[in-house]
């Protein structure tokens, strides 16, 4: 007996369907999210750090306001990472379950260009230190071998076929009545680009703007909670 002609339509619309809901996120809702709380003048500025992914498949730049001097923010980023106060997002999911700090910890509040910082409890994967300049700016850098999940040195030779490199950045200026503006910039390129575009469109970017807000939401409440 042959199919019903209404079920045959509806599967011939579902990959229609699915293509719209595709272009409407790439179209409308896409360059939204890249850009969340940023001005049209920070998104356009060039920024430490950017020179490090010069031919970037992917870009974002996302701010904020926090209610407190770019010295008095500084503390807190620089003391990040998996085995230091963590990254003040959704810790189930990016600090193995353990809470970010909620003080500003002296022992680690040292830093420099270089050092690595775990992004897994294994320490099969990290961020290096790329550039620091104390309340200014702190770029961290990524550099991943798809195939074995381990980070690797870029300078390495020869490079792996498959692979993730990217920045994230952060940036402070000073704001009106004694507030931040944080700026963070991803850049990243990917290999080979068949198989990192389409990842990173539906999953890499909307997971970066899930974990990036909830980190600015996390600093807020931190810095509103100071004695």
């Amino acid at each position: 007996m042959s199919e019903p002609r209404p079920y045959r339509r509806t599967g011939a619309l579902l990959p229609l369907l699915a293509s719209a809901v595709v272009a409407l996120y790439a179209l409308r809702f896409r360059p939204r999210l890249l850009t969340w709380g940023a001005t049209p003048e920070e998104t356009d500025r060039t920024y430490p750090g950017d020179e490090l992914v010069p031919d970037a498949d992917g870009t974002s730049t996302m701010a904020t306001t926090l209610p407190a001097p770019p010295e008095e923010v500084w503390p807190w980023l620089v003391q990040m990472g998996g085995d230091r106060a963590g990254w003040y997002s959704w810790d189930h999911l990016d600090h193995f379950g353990e809470p970010s700090a909620d003080r500003v910890v002296p022992e680690w509040q040292q830093l420099k260009e270089g050092q690595r910082l775990p992004a897994t409890p294994d320490g099969r994967s990290w961020f290096t230190v790329a550039r620091l300049e104390p309340n200014r700016t702190l770029v961290l850098r990524s550099d991943l071998n798809l195939v074995s999940g381990r980070s690797f040195d870029p300078r390495s030779r020869p490079l792996p076929a498959a692979r993730l490199d990217g920045i994230w950045s952060f940036h402070l200026t000073p704001a009106p009545f004694g507030e931040s503006r944080l700026v963070v910039r991803t850049r990243g390129q990917g290999r080979p680009r068949w198989l990192v575009d389409p990842f990173d469109l539906l999953f890499g970017e909307p997971a970066h703007f899930v974990m990036q807000t909830r980190q600015f939401h996390n600093l807020r409440t931190r810095l509103d909670a100071r004695p």
